[in-house]
């Protein structure tokens, strides 16, 4: 059975049992500041369980991307040794949200694995909770009785907390569960050793396949826990280990959900994959295929990842979740570099084979399969680069060791600043006859995760809930929260729950939830609201405004001292406005983007604050000048135009599409949205705007650059910024006309004062070539032989790129030349050393280690080729100790 059958098998199966089918969310997560990525299937419904929003279904089925790279559940060093941990992978999951409970649960999981799927009975064993008496949670009882009504008692497993208790995170909804694994093993080895003794051993082939988890519970910040109003069911079911039993095979990486791309890379590499029921035995051979099939399995599963997340938005960066993706995306480039021996971009390549496989259930990783593959590209060059610019370092730490052992603490600079593999560097180390001290590494990689838990390190209270929800049909007490933003800016409210949250990096704040509130929460781009709230007695003030979970949280450095108080909450009205303006301005942009440029222009990302707007599109190429001008004239005209906001709130999804509206790539949209429109702009928006493009006043272009391949990023001004641009601009005009003294016209003097500096740029340059051309004269007559080398080591008065020439010109006028040069530019040293090619041919001496050597005593350094190098320092008082130095090399 085809993996896509399976999917559509299991999707179908539910639907027939009432489930509503939803596609997949994200795999990056913009609007939970809990989370980087989607990392289980149940992400996306955090709010349904929390009681903070209602369901479009209490049954819901989907197939989710979920991403498993950093915090509590991280694989990534997992993948590529195994054959069943990936980075990302697809989650099959099933929920109730205060409907069924564990009865139907297991009941439909046995059904669909045994007689849809028909999978041996015989190899299925089943676990559930033992219970917890410290935390007062009983023996799962139900379970078991359910499961004896499918299976022998032997064939029931009773699982600790570690196992069968699962929680989303150290506070919030959680619950025991009940998970079905399967022994894939040959029937002989299933009759010497039992399948139930492997579950959860971390077997290769006696995996768990599917997990119910039975909502019961809240974790509080204590970490005691309270029954939850309402019983969900969670269950997630893994599609790649799932294919691999259905297809009869004893790895994931043999299924079809990734041997489309393992071909691939072997038609790339002229490698072949061994798959895993080829038995490898201790020889060099199998050891080196060893390493090979590693590499490729880590290729294959990163890819991905990385497409999937750049698909959704996520570029690569040197922050957050886009260090992340650049990480793992390194990761893959580096096992194809040393164990592949693959030294160009190839990786992109893959793009293809992979929307061709899964762009009929993820329609963007088709739709965006060209952006993909570019920005994967010129991530794979840049990091090659690096590869190359790290064995360079490392040749200096190597000449800089003495002994045959290099610092740990060396190696983990070129890991923490350069990206370089601790593990590559092990092996060109060997290689060299060098070792590194791993345990001095190891302590500086502690210090540096230390260093990174402390800064991100959050504690979180629960909420005080000061005025209760509402109960909603199923039981699930919904929190009570209306926003009222769109249509004021200050509002009568009460506060209805509170927390304190500590971090190293925020200190102590205090998250206010009110009633009904008009600050706008920061989403889409756009900024968190700014303001106060204001009782007969005080004035609270409102630091940001932020949504977590479809609370809109407003965070504060104190509460009221009578949080029971009736307030008047205030949005700082000039932020709001100046926002507004850049907000409405953005959508402008994008459509005179789309029309100047072509429809190709997709956003992939924006920020509207109150002093400016980012927005980053996909271009393939720099946007010319001419272009820009176009975008401005565009924007303005559509600004003078006064084109009154049309706002349609809480339509359908489809409605709005239908009238002309652009959804976003990367964005979670519900079947009732927001569509703003101003003239022939049409987006679905759930941000702030003006209520007349006259109300922006005018639009300025300030920049225009590259983010990343395919990626071009424009940021701009509106409104007072724009006054006070022109402002600053009238003011350094005025500045250039009384430095040129007032000409009549300052075009023509600018250019006349050009062609003068040009002119006296050409008489400097003769004359420093004549000054080199004497000194080279002067110089020859210097030269000393030694030991049949005819050398010279010297300081002279001239710049860098004089000085490089002079010596150039010095050693080639003779045979057998061996010339050290030094100056000073600025106050600081530079170094040039030019050695004959006989010398470095027969002789073995190498410019690059003379300027690696004596540049230690300017305290620079340098490099080159074996016949020419140069280096910097910052010590001049070096270079009379350098000079005399530089004859030992010939001696």
């Amino acid at each position: 059975m085809k993996s896509q059958d399976i999917r559509k098998a299991y999707l179908n199966f539910f639907e027939s049992k009432g489930h509503l089918i939803v596609p997949s969310a994200p795999i990056v997560l913009k609007d939970d500041p809990t989370l980087m990525f989607n990392n289980s299937g149940m992400a996306q419904f955090k709010e349904y369980f929390l009681g903070n929003g209602t369901p479009k279904s209490p049954r819901i089925a989907d197939t989710q991307k979920c991403l498993r790279v950093s915090g509590k559940h991280n694989d990534l060093e997992d993948v590529g040794f195994d054959t069943y941990h990936h980075t990302m992978f697809e989650m099959l999951g099933n929920w109730s949200f205060g409907d069924y409970f564990k009865k139907e649960a297991l009941a439909w999981a046995w059904e669909f694995l045994t007689e849809v799927l028909k999978l041996d009975k015989d190899r299925l064993y089943v676990s559930v909770f033992e219970g917890n008496e410290a935390e007062n949670v009983p023996f799962d009882q139900e379970a078991f009785d359910i499961w004896k009504q499918y299976v022998s008692e032997d064939r029931i497993i009773l699982g600790n907390k570690k196992d069968n208790f699962w929680e989303m995170g150290d506070q919030g909804p959680c619950g025991p569960c009940s998970e079905i694994h399967i022994d894939l093993r040959t029937d002989a080895e299933r009759n010497a050793v039992s399948g139930r003794d492997l579950v959860n051993a971390d077997h290769p082939q006696v995996v768990e396949i599917w997990n119910n988890v039975f909502m019961e519970f809240n974790r509080k910040a204590d970490g005691s826990l309270e029954k939850l109003p309402a019983q969900h069911v969670d269950t997630g079911m893994g599609f790649e280990r799932l294919c691999m039993a259905m297809q009869n095979v004893t790895s994931n990486y043999d299924t079809d959900v990734f041997t489309p791309l393992i071909e691939k890379v072997e038609q790339i590499t002229g490698l072949k994959y061994t798959p895993n029921n080829v038995i490898l035995n201790d020889s060099e051979e199998s050891k080196e295929q060893n390493k090979t099939n590693i590499a490729i399995r880590v290729i294959v599963d990163h890819v991905r990842a990385v497409a999937f997340a750049i698909a959704d938005g996520q570029l690569p960066s040197n922050t957050g979740a886009g260090y992340v993706i650049r990480r793992i995306l390194r990761r893959a480039i580096r096992y194809g570099f040393t164990f592949l021996n693959t030294k160009e971009p190839f990786i992109y390549k893959l793009v293809e084979v992979l929307a061709n496989q899964m762009g009929e259930f993820f329609p963007e990783i088709t739709s965006q399969q060209q952006l993909v593959a570019n920005v994967i590209r010129e991530e794979e060059a840049s990091f090659l680069r690096t590869l190359e610019q790290g064995l360079q370092l490392l040749d200096k730490v190597v000449a800089e060791t003495s002994g045959n052992e290099v610092s740990g603490a060396k190696v983990f600079e070129l890991y923490d600043t350069f990206g370089f593999p601790k593990d590559l560097t092990a092996l060109i180390l060997k290689e060299k006859g060098f070792s590194y001290n791993e345990s001095d590494f190891e302590i500086e990689l502690q210090k540096q995760k230390a260093r990174s838990r402390a800064a991100s390190e959050v504690s979180t209270e629960d909420w005080s809930v000061l005025i209760p929800g509402n109960v909603d049909s199923s039981g699930s007490e919904q929190a009570k929260q209306t926003f009222v933003g769109y249509d004021q800016t200050e509002n009568e409210v009460k506060i209805t729950r509170i927390r304190k949250v500590d971090s190293k990096k925020d200190g102590i704040l205090y998250q206010i939830v009110l009633d009904a509130t008009p600050f706008y929460p920061e989403g889409g781009g756009q900024v968190g609201d700014k303001g106060t709230l204001v009782s007969a007695n005080e004035t609270i003030e409102i630091i940001d405004t932020k949504k977590e979970n479809n609370l809109i949280l407003h965070f504060a450095k104190q509460l009221p001292e009578n949080v029971n108080a009736n307030f008047v909450a205030k949005v700082n009205t000039d932020l709001r406005t100046s926002t507004s303006k850049n907000h409405s301005a953005t959508h402008l942009m994008h459509l005179a983007l789309r029309t100047i440029l072509g429809t190709h222009v997709e956003q992939k990302g924006s920020l509207v604050n109150p002093n400016y707007l980012r927005f980053d599109f996909s271009h393939f190429s720099k946007v010319s000048d001419d272009e820009l001008r176009q975008v401005e004239a565009s924007v303005n005209a559509q600004i003078e135009a006064q084109l009154q906001l049309q706002e349609y709130r809480n339509i359908p999804i489809q409605e709005a599409l239908d009238k002309g509206a652009m959804a976003l790539f990367g964005e979670k949209y519900g079947d009732s949205v927001r569509m703003i429109e101003f003239g022939e702009s049409k987006e679905l928006c759930g941000g702030i705007h003006v209520k007349n493009t006259a109300d922006i006043w005018h639009f300025k272009i300030i920049s225009e650059g590259a983010v990343a391949a395919g990626i071009r990023r424009i940021e701009a001004i509106t409104g007072d910024a724009v006054k006070e641009y022109y402002k600053n601009q009238e003011y350094i005009l005025a500045e250039i006309k009384e430095t040129l003294k007032n000409p009549q016209d300052i075009l023509k003097s600018v250019a006349s004062l050009q062609d003068d500096n040009a002119k006296l740029k050409k008489q400097i340059e003769q004359l420093l070539k004549e000054k080199v051309d004497s000194l080279k004269n002067a110089l020859d007559n210097e030269m000393q032989e030694i030991n049949g080398i005819n050398f010279l080591a010297k300081q002279v008065d001239l710049s860098m790129s004089s000085t490089r020439d002079l010596a150039q010109a010095i050693g080639t006028s003779k045979p057998n030349s061996f010339v050290f040069l030094a100056s000073v530019k600025d106050n600081a040293p530079n170094i040039h050393c030019y050695i004959s090619k006989e010398l470095v041919t027969e002789k073995g001496l190498n410019a690059g280690n003379v300027i690696r050597e004596l540049g230690k005593y300017i305290d620079g350094n340098g490099g080159g080729q074996p016949f020419f190098a140069s280096g910097k320092g910052k010590n001049v008082l070096g270079i009379k100790e350098a000079l005399e130095k530089a004859v030992e090399f010939i001696k």
